[in-house]
């Protein structure tokens, strides 16, 4: 198991986002929406969007903190390199890392990315 303080591999570049919402697979939660898609880096690269529609910067904030939080708890559980990106809803900063991470492990397993 890697060192849980280890810096994630980040997604930050429009095409990067594009390319997920337009080719990649996804699943759909009141709490959280998750595009995945293989890619050829050897390693998972990761990006979160939190648009405006979720609150003030506190609560987008603390909904990517959340999200942040449960995908490091799963990340050692994933097999393979994958991009994925995690879209925050509304529902997303109300709620503890521990009940977003049954809602990611329930997605990121029917999307094949852990074993189930």
């Amino acid at each position: 198991m890697s060192n849980p303080l280890t810096k994630l591999a980040v997604l930050n570049e429009n095409k990067d986002f594009r390319r997920l919402y337009g080719r990649g697979k996804s699943k759909v939660h009141p709490a959280l929406v998750t595009y995945v898609m293989k890619n050829r880096a050897g390693f998972c690269r990761v990006g979160i969007t939190t648009s405006k529609k979720i609150g003030n910067a506190v609560q987008r904030n603390r909904a990517r903190r959340v999200i942040r939080e449960a995908y490091r708890a799963l990340s050692p559980h994933i097999e393979g390199s994958y991009d994925i990106v995690f879209v925050a809803r509304t529902r997303t900063h109300h709620i503890k890392s521990t009940q977003l991470q049954t809602v990611m492990a329930a997605q990121l397993t029917e999307l094949g990315l852990i074993a189930p």
